[in-house]
């Protein structure tokens, strides 16, 4: 029959210092994680953006500024970044997107994207 007994205070510090050592190694990458999630979604939408500028531009022969491409950015993006349009007259005429870090986002930088195929920072993309 096994007797029941208390941790000894030896056993609760080692217990202790395992679960602080996993959590210091837990809650970092799960932070990273969550901004490269960020970031990716961020990604896609500004593809999106200038696909419907390419769209825009082949029906009006300009690129759209904010206000007439009247985007709203998914709920995830528009907690973490801001956006706006950069355009370029030419030739080639072309649109940038950039998109501006906000809140737990701002660690990791701004984006953007242009019509051209330049996307910042390289390392990001």
């Amino acid at each position: 029959m096994n007797k029941a007994r208390g941790f000894t205070l030896v056993e609760l510090m080692v217990t202790l210092i395992v679960v602080a050592i996993l959590m210091a190694i837990a809650i970092p990458s799960y932070r990273q994680s969550v901004i490269k999630g960020n970031r990716r979604a961020a990604q896609a939408v500004m593809m999106e953006m200038i696909s419907r500028q390419e769209q825009y531009f082949v029906a009006n022969r300009v690129y759209a500024t904010k206000a007439e491409l009247d985007y709203s950015l998914p709920q995830e993006v528009e907690a973490n970044y801001e956006y706006d349009f950069a355009l370029d007259a030419g030739p080639p005429p072309s649109v940038t997107v950039n998109f501006v870090a906000e809140a737990g986002q701002v660690g990791d930088g701004d984006l953007s994207a242009s019509t051209l195929g330049t996307k910042t920072p390289a390392e990001k993309w």
